[in-house]
C-alpha cells in the first residue's frame, strides 16, 4: 500500500492505492493555520478490514506532528479512533 497527500491552503487528503487501484482515501480542511479537520475517511469495498483506514489515519497523525498542526477529528472513523487512544492528545484540537 502507498500513501500520498496533496493539500493546498483551504483542504487537502491522503490516497491509499495498491498497484495504481485507489484503497481508500481521509480527506480534510482546514480550519485554522495551525489545525486542520479530518471530514471523511473512505474504504473502498473491496479493501475494507485490512487496516487502509487505520494507515490513512497515521498518515494524517504523522503530517500533524511533523508540522505541529493540531487535528479536530470529524469524521466518525477519526472520531472514535482518536478518542479512545491516549496516544493521540498531542495533536487534538481542544
Amino acid at each position: 500500500m502507498e500513501i500520498t497527500h496533496k493539500n493546498n491552503l483551504e483542504q487537502g487528503f491522503f490516497l491509499a492505492e495498491e498497484d495504481g487501484v485507489r484503497m481508500g482515501y481521509l480527506s480534510y480542511e482546514w480550519v485554522s493555520d495551525i489545525a486542520f479537520a479530518i471530514m471523511h475517511t473512505v474504504v473502498e469495498p473491496a479493501f475494507q478490514g485490512r487496516g487502509v483506514a487505520r494507515a490513512l489515519l497515521d498518515a494524517a497523525v504523522a503530517f500533524a506532528r511533523e508540522n505541529s498542526y493540531k487535528i479536530r477529528p470529524v469524521c466518525p472513523y477519526a472520531e472514535k479512533v482518536m478518542g479512545r487512544d491516549s496516544s493521540f492528545t498531542d495533536v487534538l484540537c481542544e
